[in-house]
């Protein structure tokens, strides 16, 4: 049921009460920004290079210029300029930028133009009848007031989805540096480790080729010969599977930067060490991270539209206030139209419209808002732990896998003493060539081993410099909207 009033008081009068009741403040809750629950210090213990020394904001933003490879921060600055994802990041700040210019155009009043030609005759009158006539041209405006404030709560949650569109572009961002980055560091892995393999194979084949030269001369059987020639096999097996981890490292790298697979083999083919980490890195405090981290204020800024919207829900409970209107010309013919004396018309409508009975669609619209509100408030929550629990994850991470790499190098080290004992021994004829087997074997284990955790100690740190917030120095400038293929 609606309840409509209509009256005509004079102009000056009505739009100065309208105002008046414009100034009422919006419905709804206002919003505060939930605080972030953090620990003071964290969990984790600072080791191996790491400490709780605030972070520089510039190192931060721009991590990747402390493992100091060209190659790196080269490919990192073409996939910011080109990487799809991060384009469509951009594409949605404008869509969100573009809405909330929608709702602040819901504060002022729509007026359209038009003008009316009309002929009539009436049929009962013959050939002869006469043929009235009605010309105008005028304007026609609507304004619906927001006294109770539900257009300033809708553009209050177009304002917040705004800023939640900025922080996941910032979020896309800094994935995406460090997932370039990672790729990085896992093609230089895998190429390190196709060199350790190819390096053992050639030391293999040396070896096969030396047994059988003893197995024609009849110094050894040929179960030596055998098991020499499986060891090697094996080695060559490894291979294969180490190229196609080279490649398709590759690929990705490529996909990051906006391109085709394979496009950048020819650049990347020749191996490169792995970046090596700074000696020492600042990780700050929680509270620090929790303040750099866009997934956060994301979270935060959709808390904040989500509020806004109770806001909106209830204002459907109070009445509507409009104010429609027109001026213009009018004139049975169209000589005397712009004769503005006798053709000029207004009219002033005011009206108000309340929903009285809906069966409670209105107050469960709000409680199903507020719903949503307690969801997203408690999202807020689940992301604020989740980037402590991921900071204080890679802090571990990283310390523990350089005490891991350490021992490697250490287990690398006697290996090749061990294999280089065991080819001595076995030609001086004190130990058999099982032993030399178990050598080559071991050595080639642990080189692969510390190639593998060489890799993993560099993204380690990339994860925490991600996880820390870092990354936002390469924020691109804002590109031109993307042009839609021509129609064929």
């Amino acid at each position: 049921m609606w309840l409509k009033v209509t009256a005509r008081p004079a102009l000056g009068l009505l739009a100065a009460g309208l105002m008046l009741l414009g100034a009422c403040a919006p419905v709804g809750p206002d919003y505060t920004p939930p605080p972030a629950k953090s620990p003071d210090a964290w969990h984790s213990k600072m080791q191996e290079g790491l400490k709780a020394a605030p972070t520089q904001a510039q190192e931060l933003s721009r991590w990747w210029e402390a493992l100091d490879d060209p190659v790196l921060t080269g490919l990192i600055a073409q996939a910011v300029q080109s990487n799809l994802e991060l384009k469509q990041a951009v594409a949605r700040v404008r869509q969100a930028r573009a809405l909330r210019g929608v709702r602040e155009a819901g504060l002022w009043p729509t007026v359209d133009a038009g003008a009316l030609a009309q002929l009539h005759r009436d049929s009962a009158s013959g050939d002869t009848g006469t043929i009235d006539q009605f010309y105008s041209a005028g304007f026609d405006a609507g304004w619906e007031l927001d006294v109770f404030g539900g257009v300033r709560r809708s553009i209050e949650a177009s304002q917040a989805q705004l800023e939640a569109s900025e922080a996941n572009l910032r979020d896309v961002l800094i994935t995406l540096t460090a997932e370039v980055a990672l790729n990085y560091v896992e093609l230089r892995t895998y190429q390190n480790r196709r060199q350790t393999a190819q390096a053992n194979l050639k030391s293999q084949e040396n070896t096969y080729g030396f047994i059988r030269s003893r197995l024609e001369a009849g110094l050894v059987n040929r179960l030596a010969l055998e098991q020499a020639r499986y060891n090697l096999e094996n080695t060559r097996s490894q291979i294969p599977n180490l190229t196609s981890g080279v490649e398709a490292a590759m690929n990705r790298l490529a996909v990051l930067m906006g391109r085709a697979p394979g496009q950048l083999s020819t650049r990347l083919a020749n191996p490169a060490p792995v970046p090596v980490p700074p000696v020492s890195v600042a990780v700050g405090v929680p509270a620090e991270a929790l303040r750099r981290r866009p997934d956060i204020r994301r979270a935060e800024r959709q808390l904040a539209a989500e509020t806004a919207k109770v806001g909106v829900a209830e204002a459907d409970l109070y009445p509507k206030f409009r104010l429609f209107g027109s001026i213009g010309l009018e004139a049975v013919n169209s000589g005397e139209l712009l004769n503005l004396s006798t053709s000029g018309a207004w009219s002033l409508l005011p009206s108000m419209s309340w929903n009285i009975f809906d069966a409670g669609a209105i107050r469960n619209r709000i409680a199903a808002q507020t719903a949503v509100q307690e969801q997203y408030l408690l999202a807020y929550e689940a992301t604020v732990l989740s980037a402590l629990e991921e900071v204080e994850n890679n802090l571990t991470g990283y310390a523990q896998e350089q005490l891991r790499r350490q021992s490697l190098r250490q287990a690398v080290n006697a290996a090749q003493e061990a294999e280089g004992l065991s080819q001595d021994l076995y030609v001086a004829g004190l130990i058999n060539f099982d032993s030399v087997l178990d050598a080559q074997r071991s050595l080639l284990t642990f080189q692969d081993q510390l190639a593998i955790s060489e890799g993993v100690v560099t993204a380690r740190l990339i994860a925490l410099y991600k996880a820390l917030g870092g990354g936002w120095g390469a924020m691109p400038t804002n590109p031109p909207p993307a042009k839609a293929p021509a129609k064929q």
